[in-house]
């Protein structure tokens, strides 16, 4: 079974994400989505429960929206209180070792813009260095990033765009999990 950390603030709304999670629900993995937003709207984290959850599961998905070059703020708030020392790090911190760890995101932008010299001038790779050294410095396995780009309506893309790009997302993210032994 495999946890995912659903964190997107606005999910009744969007169209990348809920198709995600909505085929991964359909898979034939066994999934566990914990949305944190519904969880903690008042971002008051449940740090022992978040923590047993994780320990549940050998594969861990973080699934958000690309904001800001970065992940939503409660996903960063869940990382700074949920892989606390001694759980995540430190002498007696490896409770997450050998676990894997997958960022899987949609970004609204086209690939086109995150190029050097596209509007963001950083590939999305190279935003998500601090992703893998999270994973590192907790011994977890970390997976290259799954995403897609052309999420937004706002930057032009079709619903229908959309929609069969965020299938395809889910079904390179269900390959990946086969592919670990989920």
């Amino acid at each position: 079974m495999a946890l995912v950390i659903l964190a997107h603030p606005t999910f009744d709304k969007s169209l990348a994400n809920k198709i995600i999670i909505k085929e991964l629900k359909c898979s034939n993995i066994d999934v566990e989505i914990r949305n944190i937003h519904d969880l903690y709207p008042d971002y008051n984290i449940d740090v022992k429960a978040e923590q047993e959850a994780l320990l549940r599961h050998k594969t861990i998905i973080f699934q958000y929206p690309f904001y800001w070059y970065s992940m939503p703020a409660i996903l960063k708030l869940w990382f700074d209180v949920v892989f606390e020392y001694q759980f995540a790090y430190g002498s007696k911190g490896d409770k997450l070792k050998d676990k894997n760890f997958v960022p899987s995101f949609t970004v609204g932008s086209s690939q086109s813009s995150y190029t050097a010299l596209g509007f963001q001038h950083f590939r999305v790779y190279e935003f998500c260095k601090h992703l893998e050294q999270t994973a590192y410095h907790t011994q977890m396995n970390y997976i290259d990033p799954i995403y897609f780009y052309g999420t937004s309506l706002a930057a032009g893309y079709t619903e229908n765009e959309i929609k069969a790009n965020a299938k395809h997302h889910a079904q390179k993210l269900i390959q990946k999990l086969l592919e670990l032994g989920e």
